[in-house]
C-alpha cells in the first residue's frame, strides 16, 4: 500500500478519474434530471477531468529533466485544468471542488490532517459557488466525504491518508444513495444525483490512487431506493424553465464579481461562478443569453463562449467558430495511428489522421477536430487503441450534435485498423459499409511485443526487467530473451488456431532482418499463410502483429 500524496500519485489520481468516468459516462448521462434534464452530465463531467489531465501531464512534460513536480504545483495544474474545461453545472463545481483541494495544499505537507482541511475546504468552496445551493446534490455528497474524513481522523489519531480518502469514498457513496430522498426530483424519477455519482467516481479514484489499489470497478449503490438510470425519453426538459445554459471563461478582477453575480442571478437560475486569480469560469441558465454574455463584458473579458439551447433537438452547442468548411464529401475515415509509417498507409488510404505516442493519447477534442477535418457527413472512426473508447464517444457525441453521422469501430490494434480499412467500399451504404469494417476487424487476431521496465506478474508468470514479453489480444502470453525467438513463439500460437494473412508492422529502429526471418519461419510452417511487412515506426512496441 502507497499511503503517499505527491504528485505522481495526483497524476495518477487523474488518470483513474478520467477512465473511471470514462466507464460511468453514459451511466451519469442517463441518471441526469437535475437541474436540468439535458442528460449530458456525464460527459461533461468527463469533459472537465479530461482537461485536468491535460494541464497535469504539460506539467510533468514541461519539467522533463528539471526534476518531479511539486504536490502543490502537480494540484493546482489539475484545478487549473479542471477550471479551463469545465462544462455544464457539475463540472464547473467540480473544477471549484478541485480548486479547493489545490488550495489546502499551499505547501508539500501532505498528511491526513492535511487531506481532512483540503476536503472540508472543497466542500466549503462547492457551496460558496453557488448562489442558490440544493441538497441532495453534488454539495451534499463533497460535505458527506469531508464530514466522514474528519470523524476517521477524530476516532484513530494515527489513520494514515489512505484510510481517510476510503472513509470519505464510503461516505459519499452512502451520500450519494441518499439523494433520492433529499430532492424531491430525484425522488420521483427513482434515480441518484448525476453530479453526486460522478464526484464519487472522482473521491473513489483518489482512494485507490492513494492507496495504490487497482483501478475501481462498477460503483455498486447501498441504499434501499431505485438507482436505474432514467430512459433517454425521460429527458424532456421544462418548458417553463430557461431556455438556453451559457458558459464563458471571464478575466475579471475580484471586485467586479459581487455585481456580475447579482446581474447574472436577476436573469436566469443554475448560477455557479468558480475561480480566482484573475481568471474565473461562469455557468448561468437563462432565457437571455445575449444579456448573460453583455453582464459579462461589463465586469471583464468573456472568452470561450457556449451557448446551449435545451430545447434543441440535439442539444447543439453554438461555440467559438472552428474554421470549418461545409462537408465536401459523403464519408470520411479518421484513424488513430502510432508512428510515421502507419500515419503514412493510412493517409494513403484517404483517412485522415490523429497522431499518438505511448505517453499521450489524443483527447476527445482532439478526435473531434479531426472528425471535423475529414468534411464529411459520414464519418467512420477507427482507434485503434483499447483505450480510446470513452475519449472517442464524447467526441462521437458531440459531432452527431453538429450534424454529422459518425460511427465508432473499436479497433483495439492498428493491425484491426487496417484490416478495416482494406475492406472499405466508399460506394456502399454507411450502414453496410460499417458493417464490413467491423466484421473484418473483428476476425483479425492482434498481438505485440513489448519489453518489460522492471518486475510484474503477467498471464504467462513473472517478468524481469529486459525480458521481451508477447501479448496476444492484450494478455501476456509468452515470456521470452530475444525478439526474434518470441515472435515466432507468438506467430506458432497464433496460427495454431488458423489464419489466411500475416500482418507485420516494424516498430521505431526496428532491422529488417527480424522480418525475414518472421517471414520464412510462417512459410516453412504454414506454406499456404501469407506474409505482408510494414514499417510502422511505432514506438514503444517493436513489432505488431495481425493474423486474420
Amino acid at each position: 500500500m502507497l499511503d503517499i500524496l505527491d504528485a505522481p500519485v495526483v497524476r495518477t489520481w487523474c488518470r483513474l478519474s478520467l477512465a473511471a468516468l470514462g466507464q460511468a459516462r453514459e451511466e451519469i448521462d442517463a441518471l441526469n434530471v437535475y437541474p436540468v434534464p439535458d442528460g449530458d452530465t456525464g460527459t461533461n463531467l468527463y469533459l472537465t477531468v479530461e482537461s485536468a489531465n491535460e494541464e497535469v501531464d504539460r506539467l510533468f512534460t514541461a519539467g522533463a529533466g528539471a526534476g518531479t513536480p511539486s504536490l502543490a504545483e502537480a494540484l493546482r495544474a489539475m484545478a487549473h485544468g479542471a477550471l479551463l474545461g469545465a462544462r455544464g453545472n457539475s463540472g464547473v463545481i467540480l473544477a471549484q471542488l478541485l480548486r479547493g483541494i489545490a488550495a489546502a495544499f499551499g505547501s508539500d505537507t501532505a498528511d491526513a490532517p492535511a487531506l481532512c482541511r483540503a476536503l472540508r475546504r472543497a466542500a466549503d468552496a462547492g457551496y460558496e459557488a453557488v448562489a442558490k445551493p440544493v441538497e441532495g446534490t453534488v454539495l451534499t455528497v463533497a460535505a458527506a466525504a469531508a464530514d466522514a474524513a474528519e470523524r476517521a481522523a477524530g476516532l484513530d489519531p494515527r489513520a494514515g491518508l489512505a484510510a481517510i480518502a476510503q472513509a470519505a469514498y464510503e461516505a459519499s457513496r452512502s451520500a450519494l444513495a441518499r439523494t433520492p430522498l433529499q430532492l424531491e426530483v430525484l425522488g420521483r424519477a427513482g434515480v441518484v444525483d448525476a453530479g453526486g455519482r460522478g464526484l464519487v467516481t472522482v473521491l473513489g479514484a483518489l482512494a485507490d490512487a492513494i492507496s495504490g489499489q487497482s483501478p475501481m470497478g462498477p460503483l455498486a449503490l447501498s441504499g434501499s431506493r431505485a438507482v436505474e438510470p432514467v430512459p433517454s425519453g425521460a429527458h424532456t426538459v421544462d418548458p417553463d424553465g430557461p431556455a438556453y445554459e451559457v458558459i464563458y471563461l471571464l478575466d475579471a478582477e475580484d471586485a467586479a464579481l459581487p455585481p456580475l453575480r447579482a446581474a447574472l442571478a436577476d436573469l436566469g437560475d443554475s448560477l455557479v461562478v468558480v475561480g480566482g486569480d484573475g481568471l474565473w469560469n461562469v455557468h448561468v441558465h437563462v432565457d437571455d443569453p445575449g444579456a448573460a454574455v453583455e453582464a459579462g463584458i461589463v465586469a471583464g473579458r468573456p472568452y470561450r463562449i457556449r451557448i446551449t439551447h435545451f430545447a434543441a433537438a440535439a442539444g447543439a452547442e453554438s461555440a467559438e467558430p472552428d474554421g470549418a468548411d461545409a462537408p465536401a464529401q459523403t464519408r470520411g475515415i479518421v484513424c488513430v495511428v502510432h508512428g510515421e509509417g502507419l500515419a503514412g498507409l493510412c493517409g494513403e488510404s484517404g483517412a485522415t489522421v490523429v497522431r499518438a505516442d505511448p505517453d499521450r493519447q489524443p483527447s476527445s477534442s482532439e478526435l473531434a477536430d479531426a472528425i471535423r477535418r475529414a468534411r464529411a457527413r459520414e464519418v467512420v472512426l477507427l482507434l485503434n487503441d483499447r483505450e480510446l473508447r470513452a475519449a472517442a464517444g464524447v467526441a462521437a457525441e458531440q459531432l452527431r450534435r453538429e450534424g454529422v453521422r459518425v460511427a465508432v469501430i473499436p479497433t483495439r490494434s492498428p493491425v484491426q485498423g487496417l484490416a478495416a480499412l482494406a475492406v472499405h467500399e466508399p460506394g456502399r451504404r454507411f450502414d453496410e459499409a460499417v458493417v464490413a469494417m467491423t466484421s473484418a476487424a473483428g476476425a483479425t487476431r492482434y498481438a505485440e511485443l513489448a519489453v518489460a521496465e522492471g518486475e510484474s506478474w503477467t498471464m504467462a508468470g513473472v517478468c524481469q526487467a529486459g525480458d521481451v514479453l508477447g501479448l496476444i489480444d492484450g494478455d501476456v502470453a509468452v515470456i521470452g530473451a530475444g525478439t526474434g525467438q518470441t515472435a515466432a513463439i507468438v506467430l506458432d500460437r497464433m496460427l495454431a488456431a488458423g489464419g489466411e494473412l500475416v500482418t507485420l508492422i516494424l516498430g521505431e529502429g526496428v532491422e529488417d532482418e527480424l522480418a525475414e526471418h518472421l517471414v520464412a519461419h510462417v512459410r516453412r510452417a504454414n506454406p499456404v499463410v501469407d506474409t505482408v511487412v510494414y514499417r510502422g515506426g511505432q514506438a514503444g512496441s517493436p513489432l505488431l502483429i495481425g493474423v486474420e
